[in-house]
């Protein structure tokens, strides 16, 4: 009984008491126990000695401590702090123009055409024609040169006629220029033909890492030296680590070796210095080479030496040039039909083994499959079309003449396929085209333009018999590769020179255009210049004291002016009957200077910063203007019938249109305008009208080589507004004129509901 009652009583402890226990049992398990030696430490030791300061343990060296100090007594050394010294603000790091520079990527293969001053107009011209388009960069070099050097053509001149002094000037002038953008050199004389793809694809397989001197191998003659020099007729190539292992020693070349021949001069000199003779295999790759007869004729020549030459030497005259280049042409185009047939047929024979069988492989094989929509709105249209007619128009006609180049596309086209049928039915029929029954086209951006042709054509057997069949044809025209075509370096830093010019029908625009432009310009301090040209006819500029009509224009200038201290908007005045662009721009090309760049534009236009700097990029000096497409509204009449116009027009197919019609927007230098202007003089002296004929995008058509760059431009944009067309300008400016004015009215739907509206209106 009593035992009960006292397991009654613990029974509630219990469990606290368990748990004390046990705390303090695995208290006691985590403490370190450390056993302390009696002896005292001996400070003499050497030792370091750990203090146990607030629980962390800090080592203290021995000799920390004087001989004989008590533990007690020590106090720590205090350490007066020095400060850093300044180190130099690091060097600015000015990053490479290009990608391939800071990582060191060298073009491929660089070619030297040695010519002269008599063969720099016939042999070197003739040259430049048949590798210039084949290969990244060609220079010649001559001794002396003729006064007009040949287009397209970049020449260096070494100013003597002797012939070692030109190579080792060659030779020192691409190792200033050259070495540390190319791997292999390529040198050639003006009369040898050079089969170029040939020999950028042997370059492609060697390696960059080799003193190669590679040709074709000749003895020396009359003269001990050991060794062989390759040949300058044939041409020969230089690896890039062979030059640099060249270059400390060319002047010793100069001055050491004497020599008759360029070529022998240079081969004596790779040997002495270099110790590298001429070859013509390399990794079992063959330089190979052929000499001509007096009298040969590359069409006759059977030798299979000949038909895989790199190199041709020698050539009599341009035409044999002209000739060679055409004969290697077409074997070239033949042996790329043979491969692809045999692609052709591999991909075939895989397709047969596929999950689905021939139905993986897609017609023609080789060619991108058909573009696959994913909604209605993205389906591809086909155009219908006849040999004389095509059925969708750009001006939204239901039927048009065909053509320009679209008839050229069609003849080609159907002659193209006539050659197949024939091709795939001969010897048993010779088919015969009578008519295009029907004519199908669309252009599928993932592999090209299609066709499908219905053919009514005559087919005559073997024995003389003919019937009329009709035979429907698919054909492909593929998109050819995308070339990427190197342009020049431009920079966003550009000034820009706008050119305003304003009639006596401008003027109530100018300051809807001036407070645009203040937002957008002054305010964000741009790069650009604004300048006025007003322009008078004759009876005004008499009145001009009495009543300037530009008098409200110009004190708002100068009203601007004072508001934007740091701002000058210069203007000119002039008189004249025809205001034509090329008149306005000879009057502002003369006042500025040579290299700037202008943005002609007029007081309807609302330009940005964006578009201001796409004006930069896309102008290049010596190679391309830029002509924008505007964004030009319709009238809000129209365009929002009996509705309020927003505030801000998007750039929708409804509320306006990307007006083609109109050239009065264009960016281009000065120089390249007078380079223009120039070769237009002659033209100007016989028949003066012609600066009012023609516009300055016409002006760059006819009198100049640059790219003429035209494109739509989304931050070019223009309010509604008719243009007075002044019928004393050109024709085709007059009628250019009048057309943007009727396209800029509305889309065909809206003008088609206003006359809906107003035929219901009339018969009621």
């Amino acid at each position: 009984m009593r035992v009960s009652m006292l397991i009654s009583l613990i029974r509630p402890i219990g469990p606290v008491v368990i748990g004390i226990s046990l705390g303090f049992t695995l208290s006691l398990l985590s403490v370190t126990w450390v056993e302390e030696p009696c002896s005292s430490p001996d400070w003499n030791r050497g030792d370091g000695i750990a203090l146990q300061l607030g629980g962390n343990p800090y080592s203290l060296p021995a000799d920390s401590l004087e001989k004989g100090e008590k533990l007690e007594d020590f106090e720590p050394r205090i350490v007066p702090y020095k400060p850093v010294q300044q180190q130099p603000p690091p060097k600015k790091i000015y990053r490479a123009k290009y990608i391939s520079t800071e990582l060191g990527i060298r073009e491929r293969l660089f070619a030297g055409v040695l010519t002269s001053k008599n063969t720099m107009n016939t042999m070197a011209v003739a040259v430049n024609r048949t590798i210039r388009h084949h290969l990244d960069n060609v220079v010649y070099f001559t001794g002396m040169r003729n006064r007009k050097i040949p287009h397209g053509m970049f020449v260096v001149t070494h100013g003597d006629e002797r012939l070692i002094w030109n190579m080792f000037q060659t030779i020192r002038y691409v190792l200033e220029h050259y070495i540390n953008e190319y791997d292999w050199f390529y040198f050639v004389q003006d009369d040898t033909y050079s089969q170029a793809d040939r020999i950028k694809s042997l370059v492609g397989h060697l390696s960059i890492h080799t003193d190669l001197y590679m040709g074709s191998p000749e003895e020396f003659i009359g003269d001990e030296m050991e060794g062989r020099y390759c040949y300058g007729g044939f041409g020969y190539l230089l690896s890039r680590t062979l030059l640099l292992k060249l270059q400390p020693y060319l002047e010793s070349c100069r001055n050491d070796i004497l020599s008759a021949r360029p070529d022998e001069w240079l081969g004596r000199c790779i040997i002495d210095y270099g110790n590298v003779n001429c070859v013509d295999e390399q990794e079992g790759l063959h330089y190979q080479r052929f000499e001509m007869g007096k009298n040969s004729d590359p069409n006759k020549e059977e030798d299979v030496r000949f038909k895989n030459a790199f190199t041709v030497h020698p050539v009599l005259d341009p035409a044999q040039m002209y000739r060679l280049h055409k004969y290697f042409t077409e074997i070239e185009l033949q042996r790329t039909y043979e491969e692809i047939e045999k692609l052709q047929a591999e991909i075939k024979n895989i397709s047969e083994v596929a999950f689905d069988g021939n139905r993986s492989a897609h017609w023609p094989i080789g060619i991108n499959p058909p573009f696959e929509p994913k909604t209605r709105f993205e389906v591809l249209r086909w155009e219908y079309f006849t040999e004389d007619q095509v059925y969708t128009c750009k001006d939204g006609s239901p039927k048009c003449e065909l053509q320009g180049i679209d008839k050229a596309d069609v003849t080609n086209v159907i002659e193209i396929a006539m050659g197949e049928l024939n091709k795939k039915y001969k010897p048993v029929l010779h088919l015969k085209k009578q008519q295009l029954i029907n004519g199908y086209r669309r252009f599928d951006p993932t592999r090209g333009m299609e066709y499908t042709l219905d053919l009514q054509l005559e087919a005559v057997n073997q024995k003389g018999r003919s019937r009329s069949i009709t035979k429907r044809v698919h054909l492909v025209r593929p998109l050819s590769d995308i070339e990427i075509i190197p342009m020049p370096y431009v920079t966003e830093a550009t000034r820009v020179h706008i050119i305003l010019a304003v009639t006596v029908h401008d003027r109530d625009y100018v300051n809807q255009f001036l407070e645009v432009y203040a937002t957008n310009f002054f305010e964000m301090s741009e790069n650009a210049v604004l300048s006025f040209l007003f322009i008078y006819d004759p009876f005004q500029a008499q009145q001009v004291n009495q009543n300037d009509i530009f008098a409200n224009v110009k004190a708002k200038i100068t009203a601007y002016e004072h508001k934007y201290p740091v701002t000058k908007i210069p203007w000119i005045s002039v008189k004249t009957e025809t205001p034509s662009q090329i008149k306005i721009m000879d009057i502002i090309s003369k006042k500025h200077q040579v290299d700037t760049l202008f943005f002609v534009t007029n007081v309807n236009t609302i330009v940005n910063s964006e578009f201001l700097n796409r004006c930069r990029m896309n102008t290049i000096n010596n190679w391309q203007v830029f002509f924008p497409i505007h964004f030009q509204d319709y009238n809000p009449d129209i365009a929002y019938h009996n509705q309020q116009p927003p505030r801000t027009i998007d750039l929708i197919k409804d509320a306006g249109h990307f007006d083609r019609d109109v050239f009065d927007e264009a960016c281009f230098y000065n120089s390249d305008y007078m380079a223009a202007r120039t070769k237009m003089f002659a033209d100007v002296q016989e028949n003066e009208e012609i600066l009012e004929a023609l516009d300055v995008y016409d002006m760059f058509i006819k009198y100049s080589n640059l790219h003429i760059f035209r494109a739509v431009e989304p931050a070019l944009h223009q309010k509604y507004r008719h243009k007075v067309c002044n019928p004393r300008l050109g024709e085709e400016i007059y009628h250019r004129c009048v057309q943007s004015n009727l396209e800029g009215l509305g889309s065909r739907s809206q003008l088609a509901m206003l006359l809906f509206e107003q035929e219901q209106g009339n018969s009621t």
